[in-house]
């Protein structure tokens, strides 16, 4: 694992939560231009090293280090045994009051998919996002035709709450999302 310690936010068996640093740049465009196929039309992960220095500003940046003020916060899921990224994480519009919840975006990078990395980083992904950040609701948007990404938040726990119709504009185009969520009360019931 990597010196700095305090950088990691929870660790597992096989992979750690950490946030991305902007010394990561090289590596993370090489690892998102290699996951082309695999990313398809069902996410644009930053592919440029300007595209990624906007998102660790954003996910990573000076806004995001206050845990109980934050309203984006992101993860690179990283392999215990040498440290390679094998996905994100991000959890956005984070929003306390009387709703304590946020949205989780997510995506595997090659060639690390597949294996298993992504459901233990989900795993500690809601660990953080219902222990450290207190929240009671994280919803995952899926296009209805990502079977894998469905897959995953179907075998975390997440309950399927609707469709909406042409929700978020991807590659150019407006595409249909089903809701997926869960409640912290689910997430104690799944850990059981």
């Amino acid at each position: 694992m990597p010196a700095a310690r305090e950088a990691i936010f929870a660790a597992g068996d096989r992979v750690y939560l950490r946030r991305p640093r902007f010394a990561d740049g090289p590596v993370f465009v090489a690892s998102v231009r290699a996951s082309r196929s695999l990313h398809g039309n069902w996410v644009q992960a930053p592919k440029s090293a300007r595209r990624f220095a906007v998102y660790v500003r954003r996910f990573a940046g000076a806004k995001s280090r206050r845990l109980t003020s934050a309203t984006q916060l992101g993860f690179l899921v990283c392999r215990c045994e040498d440290d390679a990224p094998v996905g994100v994480f991000n959890l956005s519009e984070i929003v306390r009051g009387a709703f304590w919840s946020a949205y989780l975006g997510y995506y595997a990078l090659a060639p690390h998919a597949g294996r298993g990395y992504m459901a233990e980083g989900l795993a500690l992904t809601l660990r953080v996002a219902f222990r450290s950040l207190g929240l009671h609701r994280i919803e995952a948007n899926v296009q209805p035709r990502n079977t894998r990404s469905i897959a995953l938040v179907r075998s975390a726990g997440f309950t399927r709450e609707g469709f909406s119709r042409r929700y978020v504009r991807i590659a150019g185009r407006w595409r249909d999302h089903e809701r997926w969520a869960m409640l912290v009360e689910d997430w104690r019931r799944a850990k059981r």
